[in-house]
Order: C-alpha cells, then sequence, then structure tokens
C-alpha cells in the first residue's frame, strides 16, 4: 500500500519537528525544577529577589540615548580579549603543531616541551607568573597580558587538535602538492589546511567556548571584564544571586551563539562538494 505524497509529507515533517519538541519539553523540565529549587533556597534564606534591579547594571537611558551599563561594558571587554586570544591561540597552535611533525629536533623538542609545560601548570598560576613577574620585565599591559595567558595555555591544547587533522590527512595529497610544485605555503594554504579545518571543526569549537569561559580568570589581573563587573556590583549592593545568574546567562548565550556558529560552518562544510 502506497502513502499518497501529502502523508509522507506530514511524516517527514512530524520526524523533524518530534525531537524539538522533546528538546523543548525537557528545558521547560529543568528550567521549572531549577526555578523550584531557588524559590525554595530562598523562601529557606529568607532571601529577597530583586530582579528588577539587574537591567539598570546592563543597560541606561540618558536623554534619550540608550548606553551600556557595568555588565554590557564587561562583556565588552571579554569579548575583545576572548577574540583576540582565539587568534592567537589559532596561529599558535598551528606553528606548534607544524614543529612537532617537523624534521626539526630542536623544534620538535621545543614544541613537545611548551606543550608539557603549559598543560601541566593550572591557568590562574600561569596568569600570576605572567602578571606579576614576566609582564614587568617586559613591559606588557594588562590586556596584553590577559591576552598572552590564554593565547599560550590555549595554544597547546589546540596544538594537538591541529596535529590529529595533520596526521589524519592522506599522504597521498602532500605527495601530490608536491608533484605540482606548490611551495610549502600554497600547499598548506590550498591543499591541506582547509581539510583539516573540516575535521577539527567541533573540538575547535570547545577550544573556544572554553576560552571564553577561561577568559573570567584573568579578573585577578584587575582587568574590567564581566566577571570583575560582576564582582563589583555584588560588593555594591549585596544581591549575589541576582547578579551572578545574569553573569552567568550571558556567558552562556555567548558559548550557545559559539556552538550554533560552528553548527552551521560544519553543515556549510558537509554540503560543499570536496
Amino acid at each position: 500500500m502506497h502513502q499518497s505524497p501529502t502523508t509522507s509529507h506530514t511524516h517527514t515533517a512530524f520526524r523533524i519537528v518530534k525531537p524539538v519538541l522533546s528538546g523543548l519539553v525537557q528545558i521547560a523540565i529543568v528550567a521549572g525544577a531549577l526555578y523550584w529549587l531557588l524559590q525554595s533556597g530562598a523562601e529557606a534564606m529568607n532571601y529577597r529577589w530583586q530582579w528588577y534591579r539587574i537591567p539598570q547594571y546592563l543597560w541606561f537611558v540618558e536623554d534619550g540615548e540608550w548606553f551600556p551599563a557595568e555588565l554590557l561594558e564587561g562583556l565588552r571587554v571579554t569579548l575583545e580579549i576572548s577574540a583576540v586570544s582565539l587568534l592567537c591561540t589559532l596561529a599558535i597552535g598551528l606553528i606548534t603543531a607544524l614543529l612537532r611533525l617537523s624534521d626539526s629536533i630542536v623544534g620538535r623538542a621545543l614544541a613537545r616541551g611548551y606543550i608539557e609545560l603549559i598543560r601541566n601548570t593550572p591557568l590562574l598560576v600561569q596568569i600570576y607568573l605572567l602578571y606579576f613577574v614576566f609582564g614587568p620585565m617586559l613591559g606588557l599591559e594588562r590586556f596584553t597580558t590577559a591576552v598572552l595567558a590564554l593565547s599560550l595555555f590555549q595554544g597547546a591544547y589546540t596544538a594537538e587538535i591541529f596535529r590529529a587533522g595533520l596526521n589524519s590527512i592522506d599522504r597521498g595529497q602532500f605527495e601530490a602538492s608536491d608533484s605540482l610544485g606548490l611551495s610549502t605555503f600554497d600547499k598548506y594554504r590550498f591543499v591541506i589546511l582547509p581539510q583539516v579545518v573540516r575535521r577539527i571543526l567541533p573540538p575547535l569549537t570547545n577550544e573556544a567556548v572554553s576560552l571564553v569561559k577561561n577568559s573570567s580568570i584573568v579578573s585577578v589581573m584587575a582587568i574590567f571584564d564581566l566577571t570583575t563587573e560582576g564582582r563589583n556590583i555584588v560588593a555594591d549592593t549585596a544581591m549575589p544571586f541576582e547578579v551572578w545568574f545574569t553573569v552567568a546567562a550571558i556567558y552562556l548565550c555567548v558559548t550557545l551563539a559559539l556552538s550554533g556558529l560552528a553548527a552551521w560552518l560544519a553543515h556549510r562544510f558537509a554540503t560543499q562538494p570536496h
């Protein structure tokens, strides 16, 4: 018995909509449970919510013009640090991975030593060393020090991702590039790296999300990022729950946006001809 086109389309639409609705129901259940938990905790502590005060720390209007307040200004600083650090992280990771795979004994030793040193020491300790020791010696500003600390830390992990991606490329691709007379730069630019990026996009996205979250640690350097601004507001208003939940929600929105962008790029790569 054959189904009519209308019935087939209906079944297809149902298969698409069903998981979406299921996900929304799950989110609603989790949100409801979290709301109940917070309300119960607040009542037990005799705490009065003051959510109505939060918007003034996000934006304000003066003479009919909109201006960002402390939290959005802090978000701007966080995004600036994260964006510059991400570019430096990709560069450091790629260079380190190429050194790990090079024929140079010195290059391989330096790359491996850097990766082992960074991955086996805490980020906070690295920030302290750069800020209090190497920063003053080199005359680095706080913003530059923060970018350098995050880039070096994430670059060690990104290097291993690039190395795995490069190792996954068939040797025939390298040989074909060499047979065409391409320079080393053009070989990686036009042949190797486009294939590597397709394969390592998901783990690279995880590193980008991790970088945004780790950027909150640079608040120990008195940089007025989102976390620092949140801490200052809590000190002034004694609203720890409202402020920190708002800060967490902002970080969540940023990381979800990154994940969504990565999913869109992955879809585009998958639909493009190889």
